[in-house]
């Protein structure tokens, strides 16, 4: 079961540096799905959101980034965890991935790149070999052509 929605400030950059808007971290309303698939695409991003996963995003006006959970073996399977370009480095990927995972009851697992175990990690994610069967076939298959590894929290 997830919560909706959660705020946090974030800086405006229009025009006034020193006005602050409200940054929202939420679930995707079903209806607005497409929505997440045209965030992806004009961000050139090869990502897709699927029907059966829980859609996170952080938006303002429109949305500044995004993830998939997809239910998997009593748990979730992290997905499709993308932040528009002008918004990285300022802590919105760790704030949705938190505020996502958080809001789950179960754990919840990841592929990663190895560069990027060290971030996960300060969120709390752990080296995990323990995988549902469905990802660990799914990890061997992705491993034959790239480094990745699997990460796991809340087990």
């Amino acid at each position: 079961m997830c919560h909706r929605p959660l705020y946090i400030l974030a800086p405006d950059f229009s025009t006034d540096s020193s006005h602050m808007t409200a940054l929202v971290y939420s679930l995707l309303d079903a209806p607005l799905w497409p929505l997440m698939n045209k965030f992806y695409r004009h961000h050139q991003s090869s990502m897709k959101a699927v029907k059966d996963a829980q859609l996170w995003v952080a938006r303002q006006e429109e949305i500044i980034a995004g993830l998939c959970l997809r239910p998997v073996a009593n748990g979730y399977w992290l997905t499709g965890v993308f932040v528009a370009p002008e918004w990285r480095k300022q802590g919105v990927a760790a704030t949705l991935i938190d505020r996502a995972v958080s809001a789950c009851d179960g754990p919840v697992w990841l592929f990663c790149d190895p560069g990027l175990q060290g971030f996960y990690e300060r969120l709390g994610f752990s080296l995990d070999t323990r995988l549902p069967h469905a990802l660990h076939e799914r990890l061997v298959r992705y491993q034959r052509n790239k480094a990745m590894v699997a990460l796991g929290i809340g087990l």
